[in-house]
């Protein structure tokens, strides 16, 4: 279970994930040695399962993005799953139920190199038995 200031720990955290702990424990009004301990614990149990850098994807040179849902042949979906797992470009995938088996969330560098993952990579897997690709204009964090 996580209390209170584990959760704050979190909070603080996920807002800026190279915050010292010495920052963190004085934000927190915890001692240092707390703090490390239970970034510590929170790290072994897979709460934080790590930190990473906050990159933003146009100003990288992407673009282009797309949600991009599958329908799958069921018998395939493990297979296919694996194979989009190392597909470059796809930052997200959810298995989901409802209209499609698939969602992904994929960022490109334009439309050409989107026309190539979703035609040529995607569809070319045996299994995936129809796509269908939504453009997104705009995104915004809450």
């Amino acid at each position: 279970m996580l209390d209170d200031t584990d959760q704050r720990i979190l909070t603080e955290l996920a807002k800026d994930g190279r915050m010292s702990m010495r920052t963190l424990a004085e934000t927190l009004h915890i001692s240092r040695a707390n703090a490390y301990a239970r970034v510590a614990r929170l790290r072994q149990d897979g709460v934080i399962r790590g930190f990473h850098a906050d990159v933003d994807p146009v100003a990288a040179g992407l673009t282009t993005a797309a949600y991009v849902t599958l329908n799958l042949r069921q018998a395939n979906w493990r297979e296919i799953l694996a194979r989009l797992r190392v597909l470059p470009g796809v930052v997200h995938i959810g298995l989901v139920g409802g209209d499609f088996d698939v969602i992904l969330l994929v960022r490109v560098a334009d439309n050409t190199e989107l026309r190539h993952l979703v035609l040529d990579e995607i569809q070319g897997m045996p299994g995936v038995v129809s796509t269908r690709t939504l453009l997104l204009f705009e995104e915004s964090t809450p």
